[in-house]
């Protein structure tokens, strides 16, 4: 009798753990398979170009908002090659590219219908200029996937300020934001239905919703994009900004986020402490959101240039920062998006493209090759040396199909037949680059400790550079 009751109660015992064990998985937010591949990417370019390239002026950011650009057919990129912008970009490394179609003076880089100041208003290509359709064709040669980036947040043209027009209480006024909100409708499913799958819309410090007075962008996208990462809006987000323009995030930053959006109406939590949650996240969020890391490649020593101008060419990031950027954001669980812009030829800068082969030659150089690497699921696992090797730098990267599990873990190394703490961390997410004291060590182990269920390790990795 007492053998049944204990297999009675065995099982009882499994059948409760294993409620629970699902419990768990059901209650762990889960990336959408378009955020998967947003996070998988990694590297993600960030193209601008927009008529001020070709003023010959310094990029004066509050002057661009509200000046109109006195003569649209400066704009004459004479040895335009957007091949050339993405081969650049893939020898970065970068699995995504997104180009401004338009930005702050309004113009659009492409034939629309619905915005007259764009490519067809232009003497250059007798006015059949497409530079988003040349730019996705160039995607799609090289193997990398558009994005678009439509900044409606500001018109200089039209007299647009953070998505309004001025307002003065008139009827006049009251016909000319509706008729802006048509447009950026226009816009938006001009660029959403004729250029293909893309991997990402981005608009320009959110897009007003309709309960805000702005366009009603939203059910036009996801109309013509189903798989597509959406940033960002009053209704949707998939990705948040990290809190800088630095290139990176504090450590630990979560890919989850207690709000379904990041411009939501909890902006005073969002702005507490220097958009501390937006660089952080939540790990008890509900929300599987990632951070994405933005910064322009020209940003070095004092500067910070999103968009080309002459004389600058000293300031484009050494490779020794572009580096730090990578552990802080690609390392600690964030995309990185390196800002890159055309000069008034339709060109990569020689500088820019040379630094940007620098760059990804360097993380092969470092992360191409590991010394030794597995995978698995548990609590614990152990990486066995070819032979005694000196080590600065581990790699973990959890499956995050299944959803970030781990709350904390340590790697320990075998040194002298000893094992010895190396790391410790909380957050893995996507990727973590544990850069550590050189050491000569014969074997690694990984030992979490909290986690929310069974973890799953997709790369346990050592290297040395």
């Amino acid at each position: 009798m007492k053998k049944y009751i204990l297999l009675i109660s065995y099982f009882l015992m499994s059948l409760f753990a294993g409620q629970v064990q699902g419990q768990n998985k059901a209650t762990i937010p889960l990336p959408s398979p378009a955020q998967q591949m947003w996070q998988d990417a990694e590297l993600t370019a960030l193209i601008c170009y927009d008529l001020h390239v070709f003023d010959g002026r310094k990029y004066k950011q509050a002057e661009n908002r509200i000046v109109p650009i006195p003569d649209i057919n400066m704009f004459n990129p004479e040895q335009l090659d957007t091949d050339q912008w993405i081969r650049s970009v893939k020898a970065m490394g970068a699995k995504i590219a997104i180009l401004t179609a338009t930005h702050e003076t309004g113009f659009a880089l492409y034939q629309s219908d619905v915005n007259p100041y764009c490519m067809k208003a232009l003497k250059w290509r007798d006015g059949k200029g497409d530079i988003v359709r040349d730019f996705v064709n160039s995607c799609r040669k090289y193997g990398i996937k558009p994005g678009l980036f439509i900044g409606i947040r500001w018109n200089s043209f039209l007299g647009v300020y953070d998505f309004m027009m001025p307002k003065d209480g008139t009827k006049f006024q009251e016909n000319r934001q509706a008729f802006y909100n048509k447009m950026c409708e226009g816009m938006t499913e001009e660029l959403m239905s004729r250029y293909g799958d893309l991997a990402i819309v981005w608009y320009d410090g959110g897009g007003h919703g309709p309960e805000l007075g702005g366009a009603d962008i939203l059910p036009i996208v996801e109309k013509y994009q189903k798989d597509i990462i959406f940033y960002h809006n009053s209704q949707r987000a998939d990705i948040r900004w990290g809190g800088s323009e630095t290139g990176m995030v504090p450590y630990p930053c979560w890919g989850t986020y207690p709000f379904p959006y990041s411009h939501s109406k909890n902006h005073e939590v969002i702005y507490k402490n220097d958009f501390e949650l937006l660089k952080v996240g939540d790990p008890e969020g509900k929300y599987y959101m990632p951070a994405m890391s933005d910064a322009p490649l020209r940003g070095y020593n004092g500067r910070h240039e999103w968009f080309w101008e002459p004389g600058d060419d000293a300031h484009v990031f050494p490779l020794e920062h572009l580096m730090k950027m990578y552990h802080g954001s690609v390392g600690r669980n964030s995309t990185l998006i390196l800002g890159v812009t055309p000069d008034d030829r339709g060109l990569l800068p020689d500088v820019d493209v040379a630094r940007l082969k620098e760059f990804g030659d360097e993380i092969q150089r470092r992360f191409g090759n590991p010394i030794a690497a597995t995978q698995g699921e548990g609590k614990r696992l152990q990486l066995k040396l070819p032979a005694p090797t000196k080590i600065n730098a581990i790699v973990i990267a959890e499956d995050i199909r299944q959803g970030e599990r781990v709350r904390s873990y340590k790697v320990e190394g075998k040194v002298n037949g000893k094992w010895k703490t190396v790391a410790t961390g909380s957050c893995i997410g996507h990727k973590r680059i544990e850069e550590i004291d050189p050491v000569e060590v014969s074997a690694l182990r990984l030992q979490i400790g909290e986690s929310l269920a069974q973890p799953i390790i997709a790369d346990f990795s050592v290297y040395t550079y």
